[in-house]
């Protein structure tokens, strides 16, 4: 193991978690719960995802996770970690700087309602959706010129790798939303205002950059596996933290060019944005001490901060503000980024050998049950395959309750429209 990276690897005991079974539980009395000093919100705990963020306990010292967990690799979605040195790729995922932004139009709603169906089209038509896809239009950015990180050239950054052998591909993904959760929608709120909002991240770029640190450090391609920390007073941390800052950017950039393009598709003008990541680190004061704050599927939500949270592509997502609270403190100001996984992907669409035609796995949701769903909500369904029915989640509402007095919700958004890819793998996702 060379100077500059830490991996450490253990194995932990499984402890099964009860609540009390005295009296039914509600969410007002226990909106969260401390095991092993972690706080986990959540009415219902995934084992997995208990066992990977007490696994990170173990490590880095300060831990917490939202109701929307489940389990990922080596850190759960909806895992938060902190400390003062140590910043983890693991933590920030593949999908380094995925997240949400959603922006409120001057468009009157009742003109996109009577056209939903064409918008649509247009949208699904113009936007790039899907594994590897490439943007027709071609989109500029200063980042590809003026950030110090494409001059890394030590740590991941060797003589048979270089940041910059990444930039073509890069500036062509540019502006594409790829596939599996990620998805441009258009919304009205309560008060018959029109939305548009989208999810993704830095695509083939920042899973290269991921790709290639967590390698360098030994990771391993087992969700059990603890995760990787960089020390982030050593170069490799410091080479990790300014390519990641790097994607991070990228991400929102192309976050901005598709909000842009779509306001540019209903003829509108943007009047308000929200704007955040949740696979990112951050440096970040909490209780007088500097630490590096990893948020996985995790959206920060300090007082007064407002961010925007999808739920499924047939249910309501939401504009949020950060309220300080006890709880709050705990989070290290931290909420939920989405509804959650309740099924998995493979139990969803079933499997079927491609040889023989035998059903090796029956599918728990089909075509017909996704459509049935988001036909009674109204939604006009572009792409999407039936992993990312709404049978697949959580109630995002039940979700929000169960981190009630940290977040306030400021807009209630209903989907008109829903753009995602097909039925198809992308390793770019969170």
């Amino acid at each position: 193991m060379g100077a500059g990276w830490i991996c450490i690897r253990l194995s932990t005991e499984t402890k099964r978690v009860r609540f009390p079974s005295a009296a039914p539980i509600s969410i007002e009395e226990i909106p969260m719960q401390l095991i092993d000093d972690i706080p986990v919100w959540g009415t219902s705990v995934d084992e997995g995802a208990l066992r990977q963020i007490k696994t990170c306990y173990y490590i880095f010292g300060q831990a917490a996770m939202m109701a929307d967990h489940h389990k990922g690799y080596g850190v759960p979605i909806g895992g938060v970690i902190a400390h003062e040195n140590l910043v983890s790729p693991s933590g920030v995922g593949y999908d380094i700087g995925c997240g949400n932004k959603a922006v409120r139009l001057d468009v009157p709603a009742a003109e996109v309602r009577a056209k939903i169906s064409t918008i649509m089209d247009d949208v699904f038509s113009t936007i790039s959706f899907g594994l590897a896809r490439k943007n027709p239009e071609e989109v500029d950015h200063p980042l590809f010129e003026d950030d110090d990180a494409w001059q890394i050239t030590e740590g991941a950054n060797s003589a048979t790798w270089r940041l910059t052998s990444l930039r073509d591909l890069a500036r062509a993904q540019l502006g594409t939303v790829g596939s599996g959760n990620h998805y441009v929608d258009i919304f009205v709120d309560e008060l018959e205002r029109v939305w548009v909002g989208v999810h993704f991240g830095s695509r083939g770029f920042g899973h290269k950059i991921a790709t290639r640190f967590l390698n360098r450090a030994g990771a391993k391609d087992d969700m059990d596996s603890a995760p990787v920390a960089l020390d982030s007073r050593h170069q490799e941390g410091q080479d990790y933290i300014a390519a990641m800052k790097l994607a991070g950017r990228y991400a929102y950039a192309g976050r901005d060019w598709v909000c842009a393009r779509v306001t540019k598709i209903l003829g509108a003008k943007i009047v308000e944005e929200v704007h955040n990541h949740h696979n990112f680190a951050w440096r970040e004061t909490h209780a007088g001490r500097e630490l590096w704050v990893v948020r996985k599927g995790a959206t920060p939500a300090f007082p007064g901060q407002r961010g925007f949270v999808g739920g499924s592509m047939g249910e309501i997502s939401v504009i949020i503000e950060g309220v300080e609270n006890e709880h709050a403190t705990q989070s290290l100001y931290s909420t939920v980024h989405g509804a959650g996984r309740v099924m998995g992907r493979m139990d969803a669409k079933g499997k079927v050998d491609r040889k023989t035609g035998e059903v090796k796995r029956v599918a728990k949701v089909t075509p017909e049950m996704m459509r049935d769903w988001v036909k009674k909500a109204g939604v006009e369904l572009r792409g999407a395959g039936v992993d990312e029915s709404p049978h697949c989640y959580k109630r995002l509402p039940e979700v929000l309750a169960e981190h009630q007095g940290s977040i306030r919700v400021l807009h209630t958004l209903t989907p008109l429209g829903v753009a995602m890819a097909g039925n198809e793998f992308d390793p770019y996702k969170d």
